[in-house]
């Protein structure tokens, strides 16, 4: 039976007035331990995760240790953590949404020994918070009562340590019931887990943090930054519109001067700027980083100043560059912070030199962050000298007023500089990617497929699904090597004299159920990683490099998209969706299928399919395949022009091949040859995503994923304009068609990689495309700028991405509802939806970020990224718009000057970055 409870919320309004809210709350008798000494598991409901029945207590830490010491609680050692729902809040209001989601994702990961407990739910835990009482004293309170009730419940078999920092917590309940025990964190550890070193160390790191910032914040009184405003004044502001709010981005060229705002939320629709707002110089950034929600109040237009367009070897290189700034743009400075989005940041130790001239006390270092956003974070240590030569993991504590920089205290050691290992860890770190192996629960949800116990399509599926085994010429075009093969292709004359295309995809679904172990593993990983010389997989590879896989030559589960075409003008007649059985006749490499396309057949050698094969039904089978890739092409070709009448535009990426040694070090940088085939594999794709988000959003409107690429601003087409006037082009903006026909156009028959410059630049001027929920957006704002397509999603490679994983639920659940059966699919809510595409979207960025895909190197290859390692002549925009340039590169022994082959570009906090390929005294070079 519930009993109702009065909940009294006291907000306060954007005009400062404090706002009573009565809310009714609901108290159930029993609710999920999650325990297995628990006596009535089928009343608590315990059907997620379990306690592991092992342990020799169990440990419940209270609002104050979650929030300072979570990163202690992440270790796979500690087990029986029973974080109170109490707790979890606390941390949600008060350290923001980057802590609250690394708690979330604690939660739910299998391979954590660790449980939630909705304590305010329970009726027996309930405590109502009493008339004077501090927020924080009902905390504690509400969590020692709920370790009572939850000793009590397990039947007193199994002792309960409660943790807390609160002196008068422990004096008040240390010795009130007998079983549960009142600590401190660091009596915890030393008591339960005396030879967990490095949680030791971490504790003390923590401590002596806290202790430096206490100590600081007393000797201090003169203030280095404006303190920021409160809260309310800041709600108000925002919504007067006297403030901004948005999201703060340091240019990576000029961290110390130049950082700025992208507008957010209401900000973004109210304002009239059409232009980032300029934060220029440390003060008038108060301490805020990169990343953080700021809100900010524009400067008098008299005090706005222009961004610097020159890149140069640091910041006091502003006034020897010779380059003056840009036309005035919005400027203003940083008033306070919505949320601070600070994460593990990787830092290398000043030198001894260094660090003995930093002051007095030497035990407080300055070390400096690899992502040279980061300003410099002071942190305690007496590890100084000897880990000069390593990369070191830190987190930030706190920005004081008083302080210079932003004070923080040491994690972990990642791996000495230079090391490889070492490297990649970093790169993880700083684009906050996970790698861990996946847990021993998540292995139990996957298929079995050995010699003894093959995996084959059962009977039932075989009766549900559409098999095309015996009726469809099925067949894939990849990279060579390539394991996870998401899609293949088919096409065949119709009885009726009408042409089916057919894209089929890997059904992920069938073997990922919502919500399961995987499925949530898949969600917090979003998209599979790449690497020169590894990948870290998004799913386990018993499913994206077996049984999911496209192989040739086996059964697969696939989800396939069919288009009837008229013959001749490949003109859509019908469409039709739905799961389906194939067996792919061929696993083409690209180059292979490119050569059958031109008519050489000698190319059969290198398919294994066509080996063991009589002559006779080799030219049978040659001749369907070619006609086939020969009928994919010109259907491709006619998609394509379609597109382009519609103002598609044609792009120039910057793709690396990376060519690798026996012993795993990069040997060479080879930019990848554009082959025709790679359009027509790429167009099938697009067709079927356009259909695919057609569909969904018809079933769902308000609840469909899709993905947006809204039109850039015209702003970052400056420097493009630029460049193509040096050279005698004019470059219209207005409008994808208009951008479309002038690239095409500006063609210098004595030059042709000017062309190809001129689409690079235009890429790098190109916003992101991002996925969302159609319920968060207007129709109108659905359009993909660069496909020149009113709806688009990404449906084609599920082994890879989330968001396909979802599509393909929305898509079995549109089929479903077309046949007015009932759905199995648990569809995403607009808002549950809405928050996932920013998950993605984040996960992206830290996938497509340029020093991820191009950071790690061997000995034969030097990776350069940024402006501090090498100087480059000054150079005129016309001039750079050729295929090659000559460059000067500093090494720590000599210079090095030769030729360097302009690879392309692309844009980075706001600059345009050439990259360079440099060759010279057989060093192989890039310059980014």
């Amino acid at each position: 039976m519930l009993q109702k409870r009065e909940k009294v919320l006291l907000l306060r309004t954007f005009q400062g007035r404090t706002l009573r809210i009565v809310r009714e709350h609901y108290l159930r008798p029993s609710v999920p331990c999650n325990s297995p000494l628990c006596p009535q598991p089928a009343a608590c409901r315990n059907d997620g995760k379990l306690l592991s029945s092992d342990v020799t207590h169990y440990m419940i830490p209270d609002w104050k240790i979650v929030q300072d010491y979570l990163e202690i609680l992440e270790f796979p050692e500690l087990k029986g953590i029973i974080f109170m729902q109490t707790a979890c809040q606390a941390v949600q209001h008060q350290r923001g949404r980057r802590q609250y989601n690394k708690l979330r994702n604690l939660l739910k990961d299998a391979r954590h020994d660790c449980v939630l407990f909705a304590n305010e739910f329970q009726q027996s835990c309930y405590l109502p918070r009493e008339r004077g009482e501090s927020m924080e004293k009902w905390q504690s309170r509400s969590i020692y009562s709920a370790a009572v009730w939850y000793y009590h419940h397990c039947q007193d078999r199994m002792p309960i340590v409660m943790v807390t920092e609160d002196e008068e917590t422990i004096q008040q309940y240390g010795s009130d019931t007998e079983g549960v025990f009142v600590v401190s964190f660091k009596d915890y550890l030393d008591n339960f887990w005396p030879d967990l070193k490095a949680a030791h160390e971490l504790c003390e790191s923590i401590l002596q943090s806290r202790r430096e910032r206490e100590n600081e914040s007393q000797e201090s009184h003169g203030k280095e930054y404006a303190e920021h405003l409160p809260l309310e004044v800041l709600e108000a502001g925002i919504k007067s519109g006297r403030y901004i709010q948005g999201i703060l981005n340091v240019n990576k060229h000029r961290a110390q001067t130049e950082a700025f705002v992208r507008l957010q939320g209401a900000s973004s629709k109210d304002s009239d700027l059409i232009s980032d707002i300029l934060i220029h110089g440390m003060k008038a950034r108060n301490r805020s980083i990169h990343g953080d929600v700021v809100v900010v109040e524009l400067l008098p237009k008299n005090e706005w100043k222009g961004r610097t367009t020159a890149l140069g070897e640091s910041d006091s290189d502003d006034k020897a560059s010779g380059e003056a700034p840009s036309e005035p743009m919005p400027t203003g400075r940083v008033v306070g912070i919505l949320q601070k989005n600070w994460r593990d940041y990787v830092v290398t130790f000043p030198s001894k030199e260094e660090v003995q001239s930093q002051g007095k006390n030497a035990q407080k270092i300055l070390v400096t962050p690899w992502d040279y956003r980061i300003p410099k974070i002071r942190i305690s240590t007496q590890q100084a000298e000897a880990l000069q030569d390593f990369r070191v993991v830190v987190r930030i504590d706190s920005w004081e007023s008083t302080s210079m920089y932003p004070n923080g205290h040491f994690v972990r050691v990642l791996g000495r500089i230079g090391d490889l290992e070492g490297e990649i860890a970093t790169i993880l770190v700083e684009n906050s990617i996970s790698v861990a192996p996946f847990s021993e629960a998540q292995m139990c949800e996957m298929p079995v497929n050995t010699p003894e116990n093959p995996w084959k399509v059962s009977s039932e599926e075989e009766r549900e699904r559409k098999d095309l085994r015996r009726t469809h010429l099925v067949f894939s075009i990849d990279p060579r090597g390539c394991e996870d093969v998401d899609d293949a292709l088919s096409v065949r004359a119709l009885d009726n004299g009408s042409l089916e295309l057919g894209v089929h995809i890997a059904d992920v679904t069938h073997f990922v159920a919502p919500h399961s172990y995987i499925d949530i593993e898949a969600r917090t990983r979003a998209t599979t990683y790449y690497l020169a010389d590894r990948r870290y997989d998004m799913l386990p590879s018993i499913l994206s490099a077996d049984v999911c896989s496209l192989l040739g030559g086996v059964d697969r589960y696939a989800v396939s998209v069919m288009w009837e075409l008229d013959k001749t003008s490949y003109e859509i007649k019908k469409v039709w969706y739905g799961r389906t059985i194939i067996q792919s006749a061929y696993k083409l490499f690209y180059e292979a299928a490119q050569e059958l396309l031109d008519g050489n057949v000698h190319v059969v050698d290198d398919i294994p399919e066509f080996r063991d094969l009589d002559e006779k039904s080799r030219q049978a089978k040659l001749d369907e395949l070619v006609w086939a890739i020969g009928k994919l092409t010109d259907i491709a070709r006619h998609v394509r022009a379609k597109r382009d009448r519609c103002g598609a535009l044609e792009l120039e990426g910057v793709e690396v091949r990376v060519q690798l040694d026996e012993k795993k070090n990069i040997h060479d940088l080879i930019p990848k040859q554009p082959l025709e085939v790679h359009e027509t594999v790429a167009e099938c794709m697009i067709l079927a995503n356009h259909w695919v988000a057609r569909k969904i959003w018809e079933s769902f409107p308000h609840q469909a994923l899709l993905r947006r690429h809204p039109p850039p601003h015209q702003e970052f087409f400056s420097e493009l304009r630029e460049c193509a006037k040096a050279k005698g082009f004019f470059i219209d903006t207005r409008s994808n068609k208009t951008l479309a026909d002038s690239l095409d156009n500006a063609n210098d028959p004595n030059d042709p990689i000017v062309n190809k410059l001129l689409r690079s630049m235009a890429t790098q001027a190109m916003s992101n495309a991002l996925y969302f929920s159609t319920g968060s957006y207007a129709e109108e704002e659905f359009h993909h700028y660069g496909l020149a397509l009113d709806k688009y999603t990404h449906f084609t490679s599920p082994i890879r991405r989330y968001s396909d994983i979802i599509v393909h639920r929305l898509l079995m659940a549109a089929i479903s509802k077309d046949k007015k059966m009932e759905s199995k699919e648990n569809l995403f809510s607009n808002k549950d939806l809405e928050e996932l595409c920013r998950h993605i979207n984040n996960r992206n960025r830290g996938r497509t970020n340029p020093t991820f895909l191009l950071g790690v190197s061997g000995k034969p290859v030097i990776v350069l990224w940024g402006c501090a390692s090498y100087r480059r002549r000054s150079v005129r925009r016309s001039s750079l718009l050729s295929s090659s340039s000559v460059c000067i590169l500093k090494t720590k022994t000599r210079k090095l000057r030769s030729a360097a082959y302009l690879m392309g570009l692309f844009t980075q906090s706001g600059q345009t970055v050439y990259l360079y390929l440099y060759q010279g005294l057989g060093l192989k070079v890039l310059l980014i």
